[in-house]
């Protein structure tokens, strides 16, 4: 049985030979191309089921190829790794920002990047047990169609946003630390900042708008979602 097909946006001929070798060996199907605007017609002419997204590009950087990923409704569910040159901070919460699932920072073990692709696939076909629809006020949370909407309007939130968003709203007045949204979110032991959660929480907030006041900051301690 064929595996899962990736699509590699890098434009360092080396890393896309390694990235193309080691994924083949462990069974998926890849593509790659060295730039990102070949990579948005690919990924719409194709539809893989997970992109790896350099962050430097040539002409159209990764950033915006994520942006444009995002916004286009036959592209936007397909998972995005971002490959960060140096793994700093501020590309990471960038590429997060943007609606990427992962993130590497480069160098990278190829056996990393394996994992790393297993774990955000899987993420992907692992179907959630059957939920409650939870209704908090004008919000109304739809697990079974990951559907958010407030006054019967629906928001648009990244996977990773709905996650969270879930999280708190199922225990109201319960508090979460980072660590505990990011192991709920991603899974335990994933390496990732203090800064990058608050990011999440923030593009949140924005999203939600009148109902922004409904997720809570507990100081020192972490995020919990208000009582009504």
């Amino acid at each position: 049985m064929a595996k899962e097909h990736i699509l590699v946006i890098e434009d360092e001929q080396d890393i896309q030979e390694l990235l193309r070798y080691n994924l083949s060996s462990e069974g998926y199907t890849v593509t790659c191309v060295s730039s990102g605007e070949e990579g948005l017609q690919k990924a719409r002419a194709i539809s893989p089921d997970l992109i790896l997204l350099d962050r430097m590009l040539p002409n159209m950087e990764g950033l915006d190829v994520c942006r444009e990923l995002k916004k286009d409704t036959s592209t936007e569910d397909i998972p995005v790794i971002m490959l960060t040159a140096k793994g700093e901070e501020a590309d990471i919460i960038s590429g997060l920002e943007m609606g990427a699932d992962d993130y590497i920072p480069k160098p990278f073990s190829p056996k990393v990047v394996i994992a790393r692709v297993r774990a955000v696939l899987r993420r992907e076909k692992t179907p959630e047990a059957p939920a409650d629809v939870l209704r908090r006020g004008d919000l109304v949370i739809n697990p079974g169609k990951h559907e958010v909407t407030i006054n019967n309007d629906q928001v648009a939130l990244t996977i990773t946003e709905f996650k969270i968003l879930h999280l708190l709203a199922r225990k109201p007045g319960w508090v979460f630390n980072r660590d505990q949204i990011v192991d709920s979110v991603h899974g335990e032991n994933y390496a990732v900042t203090d800064r990058s959660v608050d990011v999440q929480i923030t593009g949140l907030r924005k999203k939600l708008g009148v109902s922004s006041a409904l997720i809570e900051t507990v100081r020192g301690v972490g995020y919990r979602f208000k009582e009504l």
